[in-house]
C-alpha cells in the first residue's frame, strides 16, 4: 500500500470517528492529492487551528484562490465552523481533512471534478 493510500485511509477515519462524517472517498482523494506534498511532512500536513496565520492561509490560498470563493465574512464562519466539527481540542487537525470539510461545506466539490 502506497504511503499516500495509508493516509487517505488515516483521513478517512478521521473524518468519520471525530467529524461524524461518512466521505466521498473519491472527492477525499482529489483533495489529498491537491494538497501536494504537504501531506508528507509533519508540519504542513496538519492546521494550527489557533494561529492567525495558518487560517489566513487557509482562507487565501484554499478557499480564495483553489475553490474560487470570494472574501467574505462568511469564509471565516465557514473556517470556524469546520474547525468546530474537527474538534477544537483536537490538537491534529490533518490539512486534507480540513480542505475536505471546508470543500463540502462551500458545496465546491465541483472544482474537483475537472
Amino acid at each position: 500500500m502506497s504511503k499516500r493510500t495509508e493516509l487517505i485511509e488515516k483521513y478517512a477515519a478521521d473524518l468519520k470517528e471525530k467529524c461524524g462524517v461518512t466521505p466521498n472517498m473519491e472527492l477525499l482523494e482529489k483533495v489529498t492529492i491537491g494538497c501536494g506534498p504537504s501531506i508528507y511532512n509533519k508540519d504542513s500536513s496538519t492546521v494550527a487551528s489557533s494561529s492567525e496565520t495558518e487560517l489566513a492561509t487557509v482562507k487565501n490560498n484554499f478557499l480564495i484562490k483553489k475553490l474560487g470563493l470570494s472574501d467574505s465574512p462568511k469564509l471565516d464562519e465557514g473556517i470556524s465552523k469546520v474547525m468546530e466539527q474537527y474538534g477544537a481540542s483536537n490538537r491534529n487537525k490533518y490539512r486534507a481533512v480540513v480542505y475536505y470539510l471546508l470543500t463540502v461545506h462551500f458545496k465546491k466539490e465541483s472544482v474537483y471534478n475537472k
